[in-house]
């Protein structure tokens, strides 16, 4: 009898895609960068997109948000496809944080997470008392009550991080989207950000997708894995990909060796190379 993942069989889909491909397109030609990829996110988990450099992790992420056009395939958010989705309809799904920096750090914190709350504002953008609810509980969700009033050219990245954080909390969408949250953070950041991920899936129960390479924190905090090799995706629980081995190959060893029991990679300090 196959084991039976309580979470996953009482939790609700957020994401699916059916038989995926990924990809640029041109006038001429397509490049391909994965096919045939076929995925499920749920309510209350935190996933990672991992892979070597240049394998199309940022362009799984963009596809899958609708920022990149697929080339072929589907994505449902909630059963619905994304290409029928319309763009109002899609702010109120998915919360996108890009590595790029705000469009003004002259903003107040306040006032850039209010900016999550423009799907549901009027088109002068007056913030309701449920809005300023919104605004209040994801200052409170990422810790910075306390940095509301201050510039956000005044704050350090991993402040500023937690600020993009809470513009997609404020939003209040079931599926939050980051591309490399934890980019110029130092060790310390890096761990303190991916924790509060993990801890924002428990207590909003939403669905946080991030590509990250923090290879080993993400093993260590989050639900599924998706892992990212040349023309293959391959999606699981952490143990699940320990067990099949999945991350040997990754990169090559005469460097740098994966310890199944550490479920973490090192340094392979018995290569006599240097």
């Amino acid at each position: 009898m196959p084991f039976l993942d309580i979470k996953t069989a009482t939790s609700h889909i957020v994401l699916r895609t059916q038989n995926l491909n990924i990809g640029y397109r041109d006038k001429t030609e397509e490049t391909l960068i994965a096919s045939a990829i076929d995925l499920e996110l749920y309510e209350g988990e935190l996933t990672a997109i991992i892979g070597i450099n240049g394998v199309g992790k940022s362009t799984l992420l963009r596809s899958l948000s609708g920022v990149q056009e697929m080339l072929a395939g589907e994505v449902y958010i909630n059963q619905n496809k994304l290409k029928d989705i319309s763009p109002g309809e899609l702010a109120q799904s998915i919360s996108v944080v890009l590595t790029e920096q705000p469009v003004s750090r002259n903003l107040t914190v306040f006032e850039l997470i209010a900016l999550g709350r423009q799907p549901y504002t009027n088109w002068i953008g007056t913030l309701t008392q449920e809005d300023r609810q919104q605004i209040n509980y994801a200052l409170q969700l990422v810790g910075i009550e306390d940095l509301q009033h201050k510039k956000c050219y005044e704050l350090s990245d991993g402040q500023l991080q937690k600020v993009l954080i809470g513009r997609a909390l404020a939003q209040d969408t079931p599926l939050v989207v980051l591309d490399e949250p934890t980019t110029h953070l130092d060790i310390y950041h890096q761990a303190y950000v991916l924790k509060l991920l993990k801890n924002l899936t428990v207590k909003t129960k939403k669905s946080i997708l991030f590509s990250t390479h923090e290879i080993n924190l993400a093993l260590q905090l989050c639900d599924k894995i998706i892992l990212m090799e040349k023309g293959r995706v391959t999606i699981g629980t952490p143990t699940e990909l320990v067990e099949k081995n999945m991350f040997a190959e990754m990169f090559p060893d005469d460097l740098i060796i994966f310890d199944r029991e550490t479920r973490s990679f090192r340094i392979n300090i018995e290569n006599g190379e240097s």
